[in-house]
């Protein structure tokens, strides 16, 4: 990827997407082009037209604190957006995995999800690969065929039946992706994954080019399981303090819902001896027998 105007690139796209009437501003769909013009956001930013397309430009690139909270508050940025927008400004260094050094789970983070039987869970890796799961996690995933959430999300045709909101899940599934790989964007690995799906998939390459950053932290999610339909639940993102970059994903059910009742049909068909076996294989680690 390029690394020679981040600052510029992500300002560009953020301001194209902004909305003018926020502001009090005549509305889009007035306008010739989207977005907010470039003297709009300087003077809602309290700087010259001329310092901000500099700063698009890349030929400014480390502008005050004060200045890059004053154009997140003209672009209405959210904050996961804000502190991205200040880490691209003053990148900090990151320790980076060692090339062909997988990732590993705990194995007390394991047998924690192992003693929820009742109650689906999965790790995230650093770029969204499913790095483990307990049985009722891998048995509501079990569609997966690729490690990568974020390549089977784009790639796999199962994932529009799995996910009923399937837009907005591909959504924040790129805004995730922004916001775990943060300024650094020259990693491989992250590398290799944006350059593939951006080749093969127009949907991919066209949420990439947005900028959108917002992190996983909790949401509710409409499934529809191929084996007890469909389901509605809410889940819960907690990073893994022994594993930086590391996300573990809780789902529950409403109490008492047909949910509820779907995830427990779930739990018992997988119960069943083939049904075990099928949730045990390696599509997903830390589940092999």
């Amino acid at each position: 990827m390029d690394s020679a105007n981040r600052l510029g690139e992500f300002l560009r796209a953020r301001r194209e997407l902004a909305r003018p009437e926020s502001h009090g501003m005549p509305a889009a769909g007035l306008r010739r082009t989207p977005g907010m013009r470039r003297e709009e956001v300087a003077m809602l930013a309290g700087v010259s037209t001329d310092y901000y397309i500099r700063l698009e430009q890349g030929r400014d690139k480390h502008p005050s604190a004060q200045v890059l909270d004053a154009l997140a508050a003209a672009l209405t940025l959210e904050e996961d957006a804000v502190a991205h927008l200040h880490e691209l400004a003053r990148p900090q260094p990151r320790r980076r995995r060692r090339a062909g050094r997988p990732e590993r789970v705990g194995p007390g983070l394991v047998r924690l999800m192992e003693r929820w039987p009742d109650t689906p869970a999965l790790v995230l890796g650093r770029y969204m690969d499913v790095l483990a799961g307990n049985a009722l996690g891998v048995a509501l995933f079990g569609w997966l065929s690729d490690r990568s959430l974020v390549r089977a999300v784009f790639l796999d045709p199962r994932a529009r039946d799995f996910y009923r909101d399937w837009q907005k899940v591909t959504r924040d599934c790129v805004a995730s992706l922004r916001a775990t790989a943060g300024a650094d964007l020259d990693d491989p690995r992250l590398t290799d994954l944006v350059g593939e799906l951006s080749l093969k998939s127009a949907d991919f390459a066209r949420l990439w080019a947005r900028h959108d950053v917002r992190g996983k932290t909790a949401e509710s999610k409409r499934l529809r399981h191929p084996v007890v339909g469909e389901l509605t639940l809410s889940y819960e993102a907690l990073t893994v303090n022994s594993a930086p970059g590391q996300q573990l994903v809780v789902y529950q059910a409403e109490p008492g819902s047909p949910s509820e009742q779907a995830l427990a049909l779930l739990g018992s068909v997988l119960a069943t001896p083939v049904m075990r076996d099928i949730a045990m294989t390696e599509h997903i680690p830390g589940r092999e027998k």
